[in-house]
């Protein structure tokens, strides 16, 4: 007799934040045409796995995603990747306040350098000081500040908090037990865990 497999094999930490992300109004999706890209319509496609990175995961993207959406207000949700450019340097104001906000909202939890961007801007998110919303010279942080505060509205209060907060005790417990592959050239993401 032939088995027929009743459940679906989920990394939890992509469970967590696919979670999150269809509870604030986006279905994730994954394609290698992609790095990310939203398309108005309440899709949310993330590169796949084979085009990202080492130190990529779906939870970073995912938050980083969000964070943009953040900064872009609720209203954005029904543009195309949130009305930004990326493909020129028009909007880079607008992703230094997205990379200020994520490191203000990862913080708290420890996860700053965890969930860290792995884009062409991580120096400048790396340089960031530790209050990534206190440098009132940088004009991204005025926008990183209102992000910041729709952070506790709906549609992304609570369940970005309750990601984040998630992503921490996964994380937390992976680290506590060191848990590594023994093969891999580099440590595991969560040894850049700061609690």
């Amino acid at each position: 007799m032939e088995r027929k497999p009743q459940h679906t094999y989920l990394d939890p930490l992509d469970a967590i934040w696919l979670t999150v992300a269809d509870r604030i109004g986006f279905r994730v999706t994954r394609s290698a045409e992609v790095y990310a890209s939203t398309d108005g319509k309440g899709v949310m496609t993330i590169g796949a796995s084979s085009t990202l990175d080492t130190d990529d995961c779906l939870a970073q993207m995912v938050l980083h995603e969000l964070c943009h959406s953040l900064i872009e207000g609720a209203e954005s949700f029904g543009v195309p990747d949130f009305g930004l450019d990326n493909e020129s340097e028009r909007h880079v104001v607008r992703e230094h306040a997205c990379l200020r906000l994520q490191a203000w909202l990862t913080r708290k939890y420890g996860l700053r350098a965890v969930l860290a961007p792995t884009t062409d801007f991580r120096s400048y998110y790396d340089e960031l000081p530790e209050d990534s919303l206190a440098d009132e010279g940088d004009p991204a942080t005025r926008a990183a500040k209102l992000g910041a505060a729709r952070s506790e509205e709906a549609p992304w209060a609570p369940h970005l908090w309750e990601g984040l907060e998630a992503t921490a005790k996964v994380f937390e417990v992976a680290s506590e037990l060191g848990a590594s592959d023994p093969g891999a050239v580099n440590p595991p993401i969560w040894s850049e865990l700061k609690r």
